[in-house]
């Protein structure tokens, strides 16, 4: 308990400082800020700061500013400024008082007001003419305006920065903020030296040697922009900075070296032509010296500085095909990995137990035969790839964007149009990413789309979590089931329904070699696999092949399992089943009922075998039937009578009322595990 208190004082300590410290920097930036002046005298930047600043920090703020006016302006200068910054205090206390401080138009208006009615108040008493009344105005538009940028700045998450999500306003916002405050700063030179303007050029040459032409200017067009409207002998600067900066980009892959005499030289030209003598010297010389320490930085310093900047250059643009076959080639080879360790699981399960081993050959045998799966599989994933039309790059970078508004960073961002128009969004993240599938998420992708979307499904691996969302299809399926066992407390049916997340709804009954646990693990085993590789985008084929090898080796006595699927795509209503031994299946089309009877071998007997296949399509109202041989086996002319009696019930109501009169129609020791899923086709509403 000791232990833990001083660990809490300690916390408890550090947090004071560092609070404190936050309280001295809004302190030290109202004080900066207050004598970073426009072009003439007006002074608006410190009045802004205090409007969006918060409970704990806003009388700081106020008290750097308010030092600063009445030490560094005339009399009625300092009285006017001082007026706005107690208005602005009162202002922001009430806004912070009644929960409204996430509102940007209040601090806007709180500063236009304030800078306005005292900027009229001191005009009306000196008698000014209509052009000063004009430049009040003005100035009260640059603090609503600074109010606008230190907001955005305030409230900007620095760490989507690394990860390259905040959005280029946001981002701009934040630069100018900076270049405010070092504009605030230039004030204070050393004969004629600034060191703000120097920390400028140095933040400049850093970003085109370090990070893109795009980052370089961006940030000199910033910088350049506050630090030419201080003064009239600056206004150069803003052109200056910005054309430097492109010059000295063009040697940013040469040297630190070249890349600093580009940038003076560029300076040097710009400043003859200013000609403004001293200024000028002073900006060439400021720009010699921070290409000196530019040079010079500390390789440990540049390297961090250059990840930093080129934090995500190596991965492929949003929505690119390169990377959406290498998101689609990890999931599949994580697909294959788990498959393969769950054989494993259950071979050295049965070995524990039978203490025998299978046959050298038939092991080999086994083995190549995956060799021709792996090619199927890859097989269907070219077939996925070639049904994609186009790949939305743009949609892509704006969901990246939106999503770091609620601090979800994704590795990796597919948005695919196929051929059809219909749109697929797959997005990759770390696997501990949360809030992937809130709606929230989901009703902002819809925006940046234009389309209606359903809600996603996640997959997860070790390293990853991947969420699937498909376009709003025009039919969904309503299901139910019903199960029965035989003997001991567990099926041996296995019933899976699942949605791939590309416009298909999926449904399987697996059903393991006689009844009890032994069938349990063959219909699991069989079930489980085939959902899983149909989940991870393989096809009907290639998946059949993987289930019957991992149930051919699974174990030295014989091991089977039947194998009923049925897949709706809800775009168009084709249903297409697969069946591998299993049991007939209905179609029911209003009072019409049609058989699906396919011969075929059930997984796990023999090498080599397929899927028997039948396609049709289904509209509103229309309805599958699909049933275990626990059911069949029973007849069929009271099967047929009982499914056309009573449209009316709900499918899970059909579902158990048909099994309960199938277990009633067999003696209980010749009844066998019996399933039955019923699925209705319905319209999207």
């Amino acid at each position: 308990m000791a232990v833990k208190e001083k660990i809490k004082i300690n916390v408890k300590s550090r947090k004071s400082i560092y609070d404190w410290i936050k309280r001295m920097l809004w302190l030290a930036c109202g004080f900066a800020l207050s004598v970073s002046s426009v072009i003439g005298s007006s002074s608006p930047f410190a009045v802004a700061l205090i409007t969006v600043s918060s409970k704990k920090n806003f009388l700081f703020a106020s008290a750097g500013a308010g030092i600063g006016y009445i030490l560094f302006s005339e009399t009625d200068v300092a009285i006017r400024y001082f007026s706005a910054v107690l208005i602005c205090t009162l202002g922001t206390f009430a806004i912070n008082v009644f929960g409204e401080n996430k509102r940007l138009s209040l601090p806007m208006l709180l500063s236009f007001v304030s800078t306005l009615a005292t900027g009229i108040a001191l005009n009306i008493r000196s008698g000014a003419l209509i052009g000063e009344y004009a430049v009040t105005i003005s100035e009260a538009v640059l603090a609503a305006g600074g109010s606008f940028f230190f907001f955005r700045a305030t409230r900007c998450n620095l760490k989507r920065l690394k990860y390259k999500a905040l959005p280029l306003t946001d981002l701009c916002c934040l630069l100018i903020s900076i270049s405010l405050l070092l504009s605030g700063m230039s004030h204070f030179e050393i004969m004629g030296f600034a060191v703000a303007r120097g920390v400028a050029i140095l933040i400049i040459l850093i970003a085109t040697r370090y990070g893109s032409i795009r980052q370089c200017l961006i940030i000199a067009l910033c910088l350049g922009f506050a630090l030419g409207i201080s003064s009239e002998n600056s206004l150069f600067l803003i052109g200056a900075y910005a054309f430097s900066a492109l010059v000295s980009g063009l040697f940013a892959s040469v040297s630190s070296v070249t890349v600093g005499i580009a940038f003076s030289l560029s300076m040097v030209f710009f400043s003859i032509a200013a000609g403004m003598g001293r200024f000028s010297f002073c900006c060439v010389l400021e720009s010699v010296i921070a290409s000196i320490i530019l040079c010079i930085l500390p390789h440990k310093l540049t390297e961090t500085v250059s990840d930093f900047l080129e934090s995500g250059a190596e991965i492929a643009p949003d929505g690119s095909l390169r990377q959406s076959l290498v998101m689609k080639l990890r999931f599949a080879s994580s697909a294959i990995a788990q498959v393969s360790e769950s054989v494993r699981a259950v071979r050295e399960k049965i070995n524990s137990i039978n203490q025998s081993e299978p046959l050298e050959c038939e092991l080999r045998m086994v083995a190549a035969d995956q060799f021709f799966s792996i090619s199927d599989m890859l097989g269907d994933l070219a077939f996925e790839f070639d049904e994609a039309e186009l790949f939305d790059y743009k949609s892509a970078g704006r969901i990246r964007r939106m999503l770091g508004e609620y601090d979800i960073y994704p590795d990796n961002i597919s948005v695919i149009v196929d051929k059809f128009d219909r749109v697929r969004i797959e997005i990759s993240a770390p696997s501990k990413t949360t809030g992937l599938d809130s709606p929230r998420i989901k009703s902002e992708i819809e925006k940046i789309c234009g389309r209606d979307f359903q809600k996603g499904k996640l997959n997860h691996t070790s390293a990853q979590v991947m969420l699937s969302i498909i376009e709003q299809p025009f039919y969904k399926v309503d299901f139910g089931f019903a199960q029965y066992t035989a003997e001991g407390t567990l099926c041996g049916d296995t019933i899976k329904a699942i949605n791939d997340s590309k416009g298909h709804m999926i449904f399987i009954v697996s059903d393991g070699m006689g009844k009890g646990s032994r069938a349990a693990l063959d219909g699991a085993m069989g079930a489980g696999l085939l959902s899983r590789l149909l989940s991870a985008g393989f096809g009907f084929d290639s998946s059949l092949k993987v289930v019957n090898s991992a149930l051919l080796v699974k174990s030295t006595e014989e091991s089977l399992a039947t194998l009923d699927c049925a897949c709706v795509d809800l775009f168009t209503g084709k249903c297409e089943f697969y069946k591998a031994g299993a049991p007939m299946s209905y179609i029911q089309k209003g009072d019409k009922l049609t058989k699906c009877e396919l011969s075929s071998m059930p997984a796990g007997i023999l090498r080599g075998i397929e899927f028997a296949k039948r396609t049709t399509v289904l509209t509103h109202g229309d309805e599958i039937i699909m049933m275990s041989d626990g059911v069949t086996d029973i007849g069929e002319a009271w099967l047929e009578d009982f499914l056309r009696y009573d449209e009316s019930i709900t499918p899970n109501e059909k579902a158990n009322a048909l099994l309960k009169l199938a277990v009633g129609s067999t003696r209980e020791k010749h009844r066998d595990d019996m399933s039955v899923i019923v699925a209705r086709i319905e319209r999207n509403q």
